[in-house]
């Protein structure tokens, strides 16, 4: 059999839709986790919940990696919109990560990992270019988002492509969002998994992907109808996107 691509959300409701769609042949339990393996849109993939942080990310791509031997990663979930014209429902690709809240000075410049030379991890390309034509098939499509997304203020969503920054703290009011908006100014989004993962990820030579969509504006309006957006819009633009990248992507021949 082929290497699975793996799939990975931070939340149930994240992860929800992909394992509506998903021909589920075995649960594996691991570390907590449950490892959903089977075939989605001809592809063979291995799904699972990781959990909320940056340790929990890390296992879980680091079971994906070495357990399951994932040929590629794609993580999806929300985040909170940093950047100017970064708007709720808007979709952010991450084309690198960086952990926000790693300060390792003197000893080392703020935000490098140490031991490493670098700060920033960068997603793959090719994965990324796949990815983000699948996103654009996805919000241009006419009358995707209905009444209930408009409710949530979600209208016409864009894709923005750049940094992403993570970090064990939620953000959730507007003073810490400045402080990091000046701190990091290419920022466009920021949440809590997704530079661990990256890491990981590189240590193993392991081609990722982290797709975000905007949830909020990081500010101290950004606990409102979480819950809710997550399941009317966050969800099933996750689902839509990975299973138009999936469908146009030609499968693996089985070994």
């Amino acid at each position: 059999m082929s290497r699975p691509t793996a799939l990975v959300g931070a939340m149930q409701q994240e992860l929800a839709a992909l394992l509506a769609r998903c021909e589920t042949e075995r649960v594996v339990r691991l570390a907590g986790r449950d490892f959903h393996v089977g075939r989605l849109h001809g592809h063979h993939v291995v799904l699972v919940l990781c959990g909320i942080g940056k340790v929990a990310a890390a296992t879980t791509a680091t079971l994906l990696g070495a357990h399951f031997r994932a040929r590629r990663l794609v993580f999806t979930g929300v985040a909170g919109g940093l950047g100017e014209g970064v708007r709720v429902g808007d979709v952010v690709l991450a084309d690198c990560l960086l952990q926000h809240d790693l300060d390792a000075s003197p000893l080392f410049p703020r935000h490098e990992v140490p031991l490493t030379g670098r700060s920033r991890f960068d997603a793959d390309t090719a994965l990324n270019l796949s990815l983000a034509r699948a996103v654009r098939r996805v919000i241009d499509r006419p009358g995707h988002f209905g009444p209930d997304a408009a409710a949530l203020g979600v209208t016409q969503p864009q894709l923005h492509r750049g940094l992403v920054i993570s970090g064990d703290r939620f953000i959730g009011d507007a003073q810490a969002s400045l402080a990091l908006q000046r701190e990091l100014p290419d920022a466009l989004a920021v949440e809590m998994e997704g530079a661990a993962l990256a890491q990981v990820a590189h240590d193993l030579s392991l081609p990722f992907a982290v797709l975000r969509t905007i949830s909020d504006r990081a500010d101290d309006s950004a606990h409102v109808d979480f819950l809710r957006f997550i399941d009317v819009v966050a969800a099933q633009v996750s689902a839509d996107v990975v299973g138009r990248w999936l469908a146009d992507d030609a499968p693996l021949p089985s070994a």
